[in-house]
């Protein structure tokens, strides 16, 4: 690494990660892009007005939705630690609705689904979403779910592999040539 990669590098293990994993390995190949990539992270993840449970769900759906087995991986153990119950997470894996879901539990989850799926949400859900969290909590929330899709396709492109011992929860995108 140069010096401009080890700087970031070092913000990278000095910041709420703690680690280099997963996509920043890849984006560390331009500093400058890694540098502003683990800043909007770091914000998205531990600098909204989203409850870690909420971000959970939404990057859950996101990583499932994207098909990175990687992302599902890493989020998965965060969900855990926000709570989120077992029956949740496998209905999550897969991409069904989850049972017993609290309205505003069910509000991110419709969100995050629409969003994937739809590349928009329907004008029942926003309005769902901005009469319960409000507007600066639903821009944040789109926000993270487009950053996540950014995370899972770096993930899936440039094959960033599970740790080791680890088995991908669903089968891993493969890459075919153009036809």
């Amino acid at each position: 690494m140069d010096a401009a990669q080890q700087a970031v590098l070092a913000k990278i293990l000095s910041g709420p990660r703690g680690r280099i994993q997963g996509p920043l390995r890849a984006a560390l190949h331009n500093p400058d892009l890694s540098d502003k990539w683990q800043a909007l992270g770091a914000l998205l993840r531990y600098g909204t007005s989203l409850s870690p449970r909420h971000s959970e769900i939404a990057i859950l759906v996101t990583g499932r939705a994207c098909n990175s087995p990687f992302e599902w991986y890493a989020h998965r153990i965060e969900g855990e630690k926000a709570g989120i119950e077992a029956p949740v997470l496998e209905a999550l894996l897969a991409q069904a609705e989850p049972p017993g879901l609290s309205e505003d539990d069910a509000i991110v989850w419709r969100y995050a689904v629409e969003l994937n799926r739809d590349n928009s949400v329907s004008g029942p859900t926003y309005a769902a979403a901005l009469e319960r969290f409000g507007a600066r909590t639903v821009v944040e929330l789109t926000a993270l779910i487009g950053y996540y899709t950014m995370v899972a396709m770096t993930l899936n492109c440039h094959e960033i592999p599970l740790p080791d011992g680890v088995s991908p929860a669903f089968p891993l995108p493969q890459h075919e040539a153009p036809k």
